[in-house]
């Protein structure tokens, strides 16, 4: 009896699964149905769909300028002088100090006064020397150099001339007059009243004439 009582028990777990899986199957059918229905009228729907081309977009017109507006100028600021206030400290001031001077010096003594020259008791006389055309300078006659040439010039204790100064012409002719009367003029010494030879100075006047 018990193996009768389990035997339809089994047919029903079987009956019950078998309409399971039917109902899984009735459903799985009508949701692929239903989804591929769908998918179609979609791609109908896109199908049919025209899509307008979208216009481009104007440029936006730009702004016009802000108007001009004149401003008023700015209002003058005065700002006054600072003030300067000073403290003023009062200052006993010193007398300046006075320092006497030193004594001068004494004077240094005067110096002897020179002694005064020989007195000549026979004057120099020319012995020898001379100045003639032919020692006009090349380069004073090419410049049309001319004039008369006035020599100071001092005679030693032994006749000769030690120094000579000349001018009245031109530079040129006063120095050759010069070298001419140191080279070649030779004089007896003047005499002094004791008869002892002593200088002299002399003067003596030379004419450069151009040659012809």
């Amino acid at each position: 009896m018990a193996y009768a009582d389990q035997e339809p028990s089994g047919r029903k777990i079987f009956a019950i699964g078998a309409v399971a899986l039917l109902h899984a199957g009735v459903g799985y059918a009508l949701v692929t149905g239903l989804a591929y229905n769908a998918a179609k009228q979609v791609y109908e729907d896109l199908k049919t769909f025209d899509v307008a081309p979208e216009e481009p977009d104007k440029p936006e017109e730009p702004p016009p300028p802000p108007p001009k507006v004149d401003l008023p100028p700015p209002p003058k600021v005065t700002v006054p002088p600072p003030v300067v206030t000073t403290n003023v400290q009062s200052t006993n001031t010193l007398p300046p100090l006075t320092q006497s001077a030193p004594p001068a010096p004494p004077a240094p003594p005067a110096a002897p006064p020179p002694p005064a020259p020989p007195k000549v008791a026979q004057r120099a006389t020319q012995r020898g020397g001379s100045i003639s055309d032919e020692d006009y300078p090349s380069s004073s006659i090419r410049n049309e150099e001319a004039g008369t040439s006035v020599a100071t010039f001092t005679i030693g204790t032994d006749g000769k001339v030690t120094s000579c100064n000349a001018s009245g012409a031109s530079p040129t002719l006063d120095a050759e007059t010069c070298k001419l009367i140191i080279r070649r003029f030779r004089f007896k010494p003047a005499l002094d009243t004791s008869g002892q030879p002593i200088a002299e100075t002399k003067s003596q006047r030379v004419t450069w004439r151009l040659p012809k």
